[in-house]
């Protein structure tokens, strides 16, 4: 059976896209008309109106046409509570109920006070094929509650998951699903293009406004 595809982004926020790109070039190009013909007002107006809503015509179809990326329909808390259940050391140490937390798309672990963070990490790895999984642990400092917590975790999911996958804050590790990685590198790719056509744009512009 052939895997789901995720749907286009549609129309509608394409051409909000494409709007936005062109409120940013109409400014631009509002800049470049006012500095070489400050009294043309009639035509910076324009720049500023019109640049918008072409761009959205021009670039909404295109835009809309990606896709987005892939979203699980199901609860990634209670998913994580069901795998690490077993992994319950009672009160006042770790439990599920006090060291898992969720915000509907991603879910939030909690490895301090647990006898056993890399079996945690281990049970849940699986889970960052589809959801994002943010482990706790720290900032590995020798006054914190668990100084060697950081360096095991960090050093467990380094051997298990790729660089682009990975994400370190001061006090926390993140695992990203790849259908997430996927769209940020495309995005990129597309900030890219825009970044170097932009300063073309603007030079003929200012050598046709001249």
């Amino acid at each position: 059976m052939a895997e789901e595809l995720p749907p286009r982004i549609g129309l509608i926020t394409g051409f909000q896209a494409g709007a936005f790109i062109g409120l940013f070039l109409g400014f631009s190009l509002a800049v470049v008309s006012a500095l070489t013909d400050p009294d043309a007002l009639v035509r910076l107006v324009q720049l500023m109106c019109l640049t918008p809503f072409i761009c959205a015509i021009l670039l909404g179809p295109f835009l809309g046409w990606r896709r987005a990326p892939f979203l699980s329909k199901d609860d990634p808390l209670d998913e994580a509570r069901v795998l690490l259940d077993p992994f319950n050391e009672g009160q006042g140490k770790w439990r599920v109920l006090s060291h898992v937390r969720g915000d509907g798309r991603a879910v939030r672990i909690d490895l301090h006070n647990s006898s056993q963070p890399l079996e945690i990490v281990k049970a849940t790895l699986e889970m960052t094929e589809k959801h994002s999984v943010r482990y706790i642990v720290g900032r590995g400092e020798q006054r914190s509650r668990s100084p060697m917590l950081r360096n095991q975790v960090l050093s467990y999911i380094e051997q298990h998951i790729p660089l682009n996958r990975r994400r370190r804050t001061s006090s926390s590790v993140e695992v990203l699903p790849p259908s997430v990685i996927a769209h940020m590198e495309s995005t990129h790719i597309m900030h890219r293009r825009l970044f170097y056509l932009l300063p073309i744009i603007l030079l003929f512009a200012w050598l046709e406004m001249r």
